[in-house]
């Protein structure tokens, strides 16, 4: 039997909240958090910051010279591994491991040095060491004064779940103890926006009460929106007294590319790392599956079709919380699992408006996914504590 890992505690700021109670309030509404946003001087759905977050940001930028120049999914990302270390009760003197990833990095700021290259031919002195992907990491090291092992990757959508497989093996094999990981985006710029309605995958829907249809299933045109924010969690190794959730199974695949961006009808990249992950683990023992379900078309419809491939007709129930919250790229899988451990903690489901399903009985195990460009997938099992 695999080395158990605990979840000793999830933090996360995002529109939801930048604490569990506010987080967990946010969920139990039905109201979608996606609202028309004016970006680049275009109005486009997309789920932002409420005011009062966007200001603690502001105040840690202008808290520290160094904070000025970094970019927003530094910062971000900066809150909730300093709310997650403190609610797992690491200090300094603990030596522990960091893995915070990103899908698009530094955005905002590689667009605005960029803009000032093309108008004035020269490059700012910061615009390298502030636009690298290893930014984030570095920079929450250096905030937590840790002198742990510091990794930095991107691995599209899937890059938080990644970062949570890292620091399971590096626990499982004994490298470490203790280990952050998490992931943080800060994806709405212009040309972050712009690249997605190229794509043909963008919700066109301002006004609707939800712009993005995650998990409707009979939809005929995608309707992805994307949203931003950051989440951490804190895993130690074994069976943790007070722990908040414990890892039950990891998986992970990735399918022979087609494009690049290519999923198959079937998605099976996500079928290969479901059963990775449930391995050992009865199928009727899980409750409920968080899908990556990203609003659009195909994304929907092949990861349904993998969870019947692995389920049969005994599905459990499904959800997703990008209908709320939107895509938040590489910080999504990490928000999937708190949204799950949050479900088990109050033992109550929070359905898609699109599948009102009710939970039958106790949750006590759920299965959570993400995908990322190219298919690369990863699938968790998480328990009750």
């Amino acid at each position: 039997m695999a080395t158990p890992v605990s979840i000793t505690s999830i933090a996360s700021f995002s529109p939801l909240g930048d604490n569990p109670n506010s987080v967990w309030e946010s969920y139990l509404t039905s109201k979608s958090l996606i609202k028309s946003t004016l970006i680049g001087g275009k109005n486009v759905p997309a789920a932002a910051l409420s005011q009062e977050l966007a200001a603690q940001v502001n105040e840690l930028k202008n808290s520290n010279q160094h904070y000025k120049n970094v970019d927003k999914s530094v910062l971000y990302a900066l809150l909730a591994a300093r709310a997650a270390v403190a609610k797992a009760g690491w200090n300094e003197d603990d030596i522990f491991g960091i893995n915070v990833g990103s899908s698009r990095g530094a955005t905002e700021l590689f667009e605005n040095h960029l803009e000032e290259f093309l108008s004035t031919g020269k490059a700012a002195v910061q615009a390298s060491p502030a636009t690298t992907l290893g930014n984030i990491s570095s920079w929450v090291a250096h905030d937590l004064k840790s002198t742990g092992p510091e990794i930095s990757h991107s691995i599209t959508c899937s890059t938080a779940l990644h970062a949570l497989l890292n620091g399971v093996a590096w626990l499982r094999a004994g490298m470490a103890t203790k280990f952050l990981v998490g992931g943080s985006e800060a994806p709405l710029t212009p040309f972050t926006i712009a690249q997605m309605q190229a794509m043909k995958i963008y919700s066109n829907d301002i006004d609707g009460d939800y712009p993005c249809r995650a998990l409707d299933l009979a939809k005929t045109q995608s309707s992805m929106v994307l949203g931003e924010g950051a989440g951490m969690a804190c895993l130690e190794v074994g069976h943790v007294p007070g722990a908040l959730a414990y890892i039950e199974g990891i998986g992970y695949a990735t399918e022979v590319l087609q494009h690049s961006v290519s999923i198959s009808a079937e998605a099976d990249c996500m079928q290969k790392s479901m059963r990775m992950a449930l391995e050992g683990v009865d199928l009727a023992e899980i409750d409920a599956v968080v899908m990556h379900a990203p609003g659009t078309v195909k994304g929907d419809t092949s990861e349904y079709a993998a969870l019947q491939k692995v389920f049969g007709a005994n599905l459990p129930l499904l959800t997703t919380n990008k209908w709320k919250i939107g895509h938040t790229f590489g910080a999504s899988g990490l928000l999937s699992l708190e949204f799950a451990v949050l479900m088990l903690q109050h033992n109550h489901f929070i359905p898609s408006p699109f599948m009102p399903q009710q939970a039958g009985k106790p949750l006590k195990k759920i299965l959570v996914n993400a995908v990322g460009f190219g298919g690369n997938a990863v699938s968790v099992v998480v328990s009750k504590s």
